[in-house]
This record gives structure tokens, sequence and C-alpha cells, in this order.
């Protein structure tokens, strides 16, 4: 064999090793992440405005901090203090998610009729996740770290 062709055989060799390397470590990694959110608590602290809403009064400054539990069988449950446009006080919500392999996802919120439909991406190995809500007339963004 001359040069060049060892010199391919062996970057050939080197991909194909790197590549069934990464598949195995892919799959690893996503699981580490469902382990890391399902069936754990996320302190979190939500900020924004509502711009544009049905209600004339909830439009304005908004801001969450509480608990967020991810139940590993699709169900999300909250406990939450807010102000919206000034007004503050507790509530609870509760909704639903999914978790992609790649550690992104979906989640509602549903509290006192409304419903915000969030999406998210896990970081940290699901330690973290940060989210945005992806609601018409909603500027509104998630910070979560797992607790415990």
């Amino acid at each position: 064999m001359n040069r060049t062709a060892v010199s391919t055989t062996h970057a050939i060799a080197f991909v194909m090793a790197l590549a069934l390397g990464i598949a195995p470590r892919a799959k690893a990694d996503a699981n580490a992440c469902a382990a890391a959110i399902n069936g754990h608590h996320f302190a979190y602290a939500t900020t924004g405005s509502i711009v544009a809403a049905p209600i004339a009064s909830i439009v304005g400054p908004f801001a969450e901090v509480g608990v967020q539990y991810f139940d590993g069988k699709g169900n999300v449950s909250f406990r939450f203090n807010a102000s919206q446009n000034g007004s503050i006080g507790p509530g609870t919500a509760t909704g639903t998610y999914v978790l992609n392999d790649d550690c992104t996802g979906t989640f509602t919120e549903t509290s006192d009729g409304f419903t915000a439909h969030y999406s998210f991406a896990a970081a940290d190995n699901g330690y973290d996740f940060h989210a945005i809500c992806q609601d018409a007339g909603v500027v509104v963004t998630r910070d979560a770290r797992r607790q415990f």
C-alpha cells in the first residue's frame, strides 16, 4: 500500500471508531438527563413581561419563584409566589411535559384557567434547565436548578 492509501485507511478507521464510540455515549447521556429530571424537584425563577393579553390588568411585568416537580410520567406540578403587574400572591399549578432524547422538551403550566406553554433545554446533565414561554404576547424566561 502506498502512503496515501495508508493515511486514508487510518482516517476512515478513526472516523468509524469515533462514530461508534459516540453513539452509545449519546444514548447514555439521554438516559442520564431523563434520570436527572424525572422524579425531581427544581427551584426556579421566572421573569419577563406580558405585553398583550385578553385581560388588560395582567399586562405588565411578571415574576415568579417556586418549585417545579417532574413526576416521570409526563405530569408536572408547581408551587409558587408570583408578581403579575404588581399583584403578588401564592399559587399552585399543574401541567404536562415531554422530555426528548436530546434533553430538550416542552411543558405546560395551568393555573386559574390560564395555560402557559414552555420550551426548555436541560443543562449540566439535567441538573439545570432554561425555558421560554411560547405564548403570543408573553416575553418570559425561566431558569431552574434541581433541588437536593
